[in-house]
């Protein structure tokens, strides 16, 4: 096929034959729609999220398990060698197909395994089309050796469900009206959507057989239900033949092709399509380390089709797989890393333009809605987030028409926090800082909220709030400026909110407080909001203290993945993040590391040391966790302390978008610190010349 796509992350038998090792491993795959597919190398199913087609049938994110697994047995003459694994209630693995294979890797984004059994070999491969809510699982024999003269089959039995993807399956909850054909199978779900699936290189013998009680490890460990069931709807009967790719596509797509070599041709070259495309719009990913290119191609999983009223064409951002949606904080905070970074120009303009279809008293939804649901404006930061997305793009394109076009929408957002909007989030007069929040709602970054029980309310004036306003009115003087409009009201604006941020810096050169004029007082709680004051473009301080926040952040913050969301030593840091919802829930902010933080962590020790070779070594550690949990992409949270055990959603948006921004700025700094270095000519040595007298 001559496609040449990265292949960072591979394993041989030292992993695929350790089943602890082999189920921590999971690769995600997306279609660009809102659907994915999900599994781990082993093939067992730990997550209720598991599955090879979890599809949005519900548009745009009403997303639910289709096409739960494909269990492959090897057929040798009359002997059946299982290449695949199932984890059940009773704590038996059975069978442990896992020990047959010899490898895994990733190529690109696609998940493929080799399976060794003698002189045997055959290829399993997973993908999905990109824009269809299509899923393919492909086989192909490598080599048979002595087995030649032996005809090789795989049966493969089909599971299917038809849940929302954050529930569970029952038998008595699903039955279906299936209809066969010799190579095919089509599940009707009456009056909602219907799943096909079909054989290439073979045959489908139609079964209705339902397999309870998969345990699903993964979510008992989350303390949530952790038992499964699905619905055997028949055994693919596939004859494998060297080089020739066999296979099962599913599909709640009409009519999708069972042309297996040409569906995976598509696919690999998209893939190296958006490859090429990559390295030719951002040189630095051209010879960059082999991880951070991998993490680029990952970053295209979280970009998603969100057509809406006014925007046919509209595009949002996952905030993180598998059970978040699009939130409007997350969305922007990842937007430059996701897409100005990775030359995706357009594709930033659309997602700005969507959300700008429903911003509402100068304000982000912060859950963007489902059909039939009204947005929710529960955030004070996305708002701004929003404005520094807008200079951002502004930024990497020099473009201003849609800038002319969106700015008076963007004078009316500030134009609302200065006279006062939901949960009183208004502008102090007196100091010229936003003051935000209510009892009982959660409006920052750090939202966790257990029933009524707030666990951050951070009530008053936070600090990343008002770093986040300033950076936004420095913003909106250089739009109005750019635009040859008055900017007087944003610069006398951003200047009185500069003077009183000054309120923040504590008194013994510690850092800032986190949250000022609170309902009980100022908050002391070190946290890692503060490093905002230094990573935006804007910050309000002077560079004496800038230099104290990056090293109290860097000293008692600071980990291999981000920085932890309070420090070791207050009496309400939790090291880990574990057990059911309560525990996870009120740990949340109060010690686990956040890796979105390390890309703004090692912007911010550049702006204070100049050193873009040490700010960007900050980053190397992801290179290691690309490798661990969910391979080639990064996870939202780690375990506040030693090992930092990766928790939370296994992909995270921003975490993937933060790192992927600072390591191509610090990139472009380097380069141009080289290009600018003078050239020292060195004198000739000296020559002694003998003269004849």
């Amino acid at each position: 096929m001559n496609i040449t796509l990265p292949t960072y992350i591979q394993f041989g038998r030292e992993i695929c034959g350790d089943l602890l090792q082999s189920e921590r491993r999971e690769w995600w795959l997306a279609n660009g729609l809102g659907g994915y597919a999900a599994g781990n190398i082993a093939g067992t199913l730990t997550r209720r999220y598991h599955g090879l087609l979890v599809a949005p049938v519900n548009p745009p994110l009403g997303r639910h398990l289709v096409f739960a697994k494909g269990d492959a047995t090897l057929i040798v003459g009359d002997k059946g060698i299982p290449l695949f694994s199932n984890r059940w209630g009773d704590g038996s693995v059975s069978p442990a197909g896992y020990l047959q294979t010899e490898s895994f890797h990733l190529e690109g984004r696609m998940p493929v395994w080799r399976f060794a059994i003698g002189d045997i070999r055959i290829e399993q491969r997973i993908w999905m089309e990109q824009d269809a809510n299509t899923t393919y699982l492909a086989y192909r024999l490598l080599s048979s050796g002595a087995a030649s003269t032996q005809a090789l089959k795989l049966s493969v039995k089909l599971l299917v469900n038809s849940r929302d993807h954050h529930g569970s399956g029952r038998p008595w909850e699903f039955n279906p009206f299936i209809e066969s054909e010799v190579d095919a199978l089509y599940v009707r779900n009456p009056n909602w959507f219907t799943l096909t699936v079909k054989t290439r290189g073979g045959k489908i013998e139609p079964d209705m057989t339902w397999y309870d009680n998969f345990h699903l490890s993964a979510e008992r460990e989350r303390g949530l239900p952790d038992s499964d069931s699905h619905l055997c709807i028949g055994e693919a009967l596939l004859e494998l033949n060297s080089d020739e790719w066999v296979g099962i596509v599913a599909s709640t797509e009409h009519n999708p092709s069972s042309y297996i070599s040409d569906a995976l041709r598509r696919n690999m070259m998209h893939e190296a399509g958006q490859f090429k495309r990559l390295q030719a719009t951002v040189p630095e990913f051209i010879g960059a380390p082999d991880w951070v290119n991998q993490l680029a191609l990952s970053s295209s999983s979280f970009i998603f089709a969100r057509p809406s009223l006014g925007v046919p064409n509209g595009e949002s951002i996952i905030a993180g797989y598998p059970w978040f949606g699009d939130w409007g904080r997350d969305t922007m905070i990842a937007l430059p890393g996701l897409t100005l970074t990775t030359g995706r120009y357009e594709t930033a303009l659309r997602i700005l333009n969507t959300f700008a279809k429903f911003i509402d008293q100068g304000m982000l939804p912060n859950v963007f809605p489902g059909v039939g649901e009204l947005p929710e404006y529960n955030t004070v930061d996305a708002a701004l987030w929003y404005i520094e997305a807008w200079r951002a793009y502004v930024a990497a394109t020099g473009e201003k028409d849609s800038l002319k076009q969106v700015f008076p929408i963007l004078v009316e957002m500030i134009d609302w926090h200065v006279k006062g909007t939901r949960y009183q989030i208004h502008v102090d007069p007196a100091d010229g800082l936003l003051y935000a929040g209510e009892p009982g709602v959660q409006i920052t970054w750090m939202d966790a909220k257990v029933g009524d029980f707030v666990v951050t309310p951070r009530i008053g004036k936070p600090v990343e709030i008002n770093a986040l306003w300033y950076n936004a009115l420095v913003a909106m003087g250089e739009f109005a400026t750019m635009l040859k409009l008055p900017a007087t009201q944003y610069l006398e604006l951003a200047e009185k909110a500069k003077t009183g941020f000054s309120r923040f810096i504590k008194a013994d050169a510690t850092g800032l407080v986190d949250v000022l004029d609170g309902p009980d007082g100022d908050d002391y709680s070190l946290r890692p909001n503060q490093i905002f004051a230094v990573s935006l473009h804007a910050s309000p301080l002077d560079a004496k203290t800038q230099r104290e926040v990056v090293e109290i952040c860097g000293r008692e913050l600071l980990t291999s993945y981000g920085l932890r969301s309070l420090n070791v030593a207050h009496p309400e840091f939790k090291p880990h993040y574990e057990g059911g919802v309560w525990g996870r829930d009120t740990s949340y902010h109060q010690g686990p590391v956040w890796a979105f933080l390390l890309g703004h962590y090692a912007l911010a020790e550049f702006k204070v040391t100049g050193d873009a070779l040490a700010a960007q070594a900050k980053l190397e550690p992801m290179r290691d966790h690309l490798t661990d949990a969910a391979l080639g992409t990064v996870s939202e949270i780690f375990d506040g302390v030693e090992p930092h055990t990766p928790r939370g959603a296994p992909a995270q948006a921003w975490s993937v978008a933060c790192t992927l921004e600072a390591w191509v700025y610090l990139e472009r700094k380097k380069n141009e610190k080289m290009r600018v270095l003078p050239v020292v000519k060195k004198e000739a040595p000296a020559v002694k010349v003998k003269v004849a007298v």
